[in-house]
């Protein structure tokens, strides 16, 4: 775990070859060390999980991908484009999201729209251990999304919240690390 890449992204205020050069390490040292498959857990870095994922022969994901991939998959049964609502607490990340949910419709010819929701303060909350007032803020933002086909929830930190938010909206709520396990398992099973 490197917990000072968020922080540096920040600070440098975009990917730079350095943190790709992290990232590309990072993968490395995971396949040596065994792995059999590799997911990265921040969804604002995804250039330099694309560069880490080509230096390594195991499967290697982007957070967000196969929770983008499932979302498009209910969007591409609705016989027109589909609403998607995104809520993200570190909105730094949201164009990364937005380009690599795009990219990935366009490659299946799938309409989409997305609006995203990011709660104002809910990180600051969690950082400094008020998980009640993230929360409260997730599930206030999550409200505005009661008519759209599908909600995704944009940070493995609020993944906890899938099903009441689910409940809250009634709609189908998705959440990175359900999606991108389910999705890394078939993965790992192809390579072997």
């Amino acid at each position: 775990m490197d917990d000072s890449l968020t922080p540096d992204l920040e600070a440098a205020g975009g990917i730079n070859q350095a943190l790709i050069h992290r990232f590309e390490l990072l993968a490395k040292h995971a396949e040596e060390s065994g792995a059999e498959g590799i997911l990265f857990t921040c969804s604002a870095f995804g250039p330099a999980i694309e560069a880490a994922a080509a230096v390594v022969r195991v499967p290697t994901l982007k957070p967000n991908e196969a929770m983008f991939l499932e979302a498009l998959q209910l969007c591409a049964k609705l016989g027109r484009p589909g609403r998607i609502g995104m809520i993200s607490t570190f909105a730094a990340s949201v164009e990364s999201m937005r380009d690599e949910l795009s990219t990935l419709a366009q490659q299946q010819g799938i309409e989409f729209t997305l609006d995203v929701e990011c709660p104002a303060g809910a990180l600051a909350a969690l950082r400094d251990g008020h998980a009640q007032e993230h929360d409260r803020l997730v599930n206030a933002a999550a409200k505005r999304f009661s008519t759209h086909d599908v909600v995704m929830l944009g940070q493995f930190s609020t993944s906890h919240m899938r099903a009441p938010l689910e409940a809250e909206t009634g709609r189908p709520v998705l959440s990175s690390p359900d999606s991108a396990v389910r999705l890394l398992k078939r993965a790992v099973e192809q390579n072997q």
